[in-house]
């Protein structure tokens, strides 16, 4: 039983067959295919994608993670001493780890706002990170739909706010595209980064970074290559800069049309409110278990398909969750955030309330062993 479509989507047929299609084209002619029908391919899959997003599609180009569309904009901001990069104490290790270092070789100074649980009201939580802002912040980090906590962040008056500021802002929407309604023409961000490789169920390695029109100037590639100073530039720079890095696997990219158009078949909002559903009452029922306290109100405000659920401080997780899957053959992963436990469950379109039951049931029997 899978509940961890928070890590990686499960890729329906009709996605996998479009991939592996995409993947066997290629292999019958690489030149031809890699120089002359991937390009317009690429444009395609841009703008598809465009316009699930709501911007254009020169707007978008494609990345592997957010981790890697993330670095790749943060190595261009150039900090200097003093300056400070401003986030929460929920965002993603990776991303941790990314600024911390980056921040320690400039001298520029990494900033958490700590957001306690229970979260209570949307304007707090804007308070709560704003009230850290100083004449020195440089740039505004969120996660738009946190990894460990699974809370979904109010983003869009602290972009606003960022924009007034001169600060730039980054949100990195790793579990949002598939998840929760995703409009960037209203988040107002410099930059967003979503996997697609999660909830929109596309192949692994596939996601994307959306920049306005302003901030494209300034991002500059990770990798130069044909893209740059290119000898047949497209409409957009920014796309001729990102999108060619040498010679890759273009597939995963290309299939986000099918995945995208797999959803729309599937009536998504459906699947996304059974998801919402399922992810309140497994985290009801778990309380109810252990005694423990939600650490968010019961809204999609803050929760969406994906919910992480309080563990007593004594449970073992590694423990805990190796015996799930041992016995119980249940994937479902347990992180640790600021000294509290958690079980975090993914509720989609593969799973039912019968996933919920057994859960329930597992931990019923094992909690008081681990």
């Amino acid at each position: 039983m899978f509940l961890n479509h928070g890590s990686f989507g499960a890729v329906p047929c009709v996605v996998q067959a479009a991939y592996e299609g995409l993947q066997r084209e290629m292999e019958r002619n690489p030149v031809a295919w890699l120089q002359r029908r991937a390009p317009q391919l690429m444009a395609d899959a841009r703008a598809h994608l465009g316009s699930f997003l709501n911007v254009s599609a020169d707007d978008v180009v494609f990345f592997p993670n957010p981790t890697t569309a993330v670095n790749m904009v943060a190595r261009n901001i150039r900090l200097e001493p003093g300056d400070e990069v401003l986030t929460t104490d929920h965002e993603y290790g990776a991303m941790y780890r990314t600024w911390r270092k980056l921040c320690a070789e400039a001298g520029a100074t990494y900033v958490r706002a700590a957001i306690p649980t229970p979260v209570t009201t949307a304007e707090a939580f804007v308070e709560q990170v704003w009230s850290a802002v100083t004449p020195r912040t440089r740039v505004l980090f969120l996660d738009h739909l946190t990894s460990a906590t699974a809370l979904i962040f109010p983003v869009v008056e602290l972009c606003r706010r960022a924009r007034a500021a001169g600060i730039v802002s980054i949100v990195d929407g790793a579990h949002v595209p598939g998840h929760i309604p995703l409009d960037l023409s209203q988040i107002g961000c410099d930059v967003y980064t979503g996997a697609l490789h999660k909830w929109v169920c596309a192949p692994k390695g596939c996601s994307f970074l959306y920049a306005r029109p302003e901030a494209q100037a300034w991002l500059d590639p990770l990798v130069i290559s044909w893209g740059w100073e290119s000898d047949h530039p497209t409409d957009s720079q920014f796309v001729d800069y990102h999108e060619w890095q040498g010679t890759r696997d273009l597939s995963p990219y290309l299939a986000v049309s099918a995945a995208l158009d797999f959803c729309a078949a599937h009536d998504w909002p459906s699947v996304q409110a059974e998801g919402h559903r399922l992810a309140l009452l497994t985290r009801a029922r778990v309380n109810e278990l252990t005694g423990m306290e939600s650490i968010s109100p019961d809204s999609a405000e803050w929760i969406g398909q994906l919910a992480s659920i309080r563990l007593p401080g004594h449970v073992d997780t590694v423990a805990l969750k190796a015996r799930l899957l041992d016995e119980f053959r249940i994937e479902v992963p347990l992180p640790e955030w600021n000294d509290q436990k958690f079980i975090r469950v993914s509720f989609t379109a593969h799973n039912t309330e019968a996933d919920s039951d057994a859960l329930v049931a597992a931990l019923h029997q094992l909690l008081h062993f681990v």
